[in-house]
Formats: structure tokens, sequence, C-alpha cells
């Protein structure tokens, strides 16, 4: 039996591919934007980059919405807050012994004095 794949799962699995997290990126930056215009940043068969942008919308990361002839994708980032609520005890972590190692280094440098 297999195992259910969790939302984070998948955004996390998202976020691992760096042609994901530019595309994130660009729609961050530029805001919405055409299929075609995405492809372009891109150096892939047209299939290939599709398969991304499926991973992207099945994680929740971007939407994708039919004008005419067109698929503009946006960027959907409330779940990027999961992202930022689990990687947030670890910043803490880090902040501490970085806080940690600038005081060793402060104090070194009134004992050099």
């Amino acid at each position: 039996m297999a195992a259910i794949e969790a939302p984070e799962d998948r955004i996390f699995a998202a976020l691992a591919s760096p042609v994901r997290r530019e595309v994130l990126r660009l729609l961050c930056e530029e805001g919405s934007q055409p299929v075609q215009r995405l492809a372009g940043h891109f150096d892939m068969a047209r299939p290939s980059f599709s398969e991304h942008l499926k991973a992207l919308r099945e994680a929740g990361l971007v939407s994708e919405r039919k004008v005419g002839r067109q698929r503009l994708y946006r960027l959907e980032a409330v779940p990027l807050n999961e992202v930022q609520e689990w990687l947030s005890p670890f910043e803490r972590f880090w902040r501490e012994k970085l806080t940690g190692l600038r005081d060793l280094l402060d104090s070194m440098d009134d004992d050099a004095s």
C-alpha cells in the first residue's frame, strides 16, 4: 500500500528543482505570465517544461488561467507559509549560533587590545 503524500511534501518536492524555483522567482518579480514567455527563459523541450509547471500546480504554488488561447500562470504564495513555518525553528537555531559566534569574536577583539 502506497503512502499518501502530504501537501507539504509536494511543496518541498516542487521547491527541490532549480527550474521550478526560477519559475517562482519570475512570477514573483514579474507577475502573471503566459506559458510561452516563462518557457522562453529555459533551454528545454516544451513537454519537459510543462512537467515542471504541473508539479508547481499540484503543489498549489501556481495557478493557471486560460485567457483566449493563452494559459497565464500566477504565483500562489500561501503554501510557502508552510515552508516558512517549518523552517522557523532552524532559523532561530542558526540565529542563536551566529549571535554566540559574534559575541565570541567581539570578546576576542577585546582580549587582543
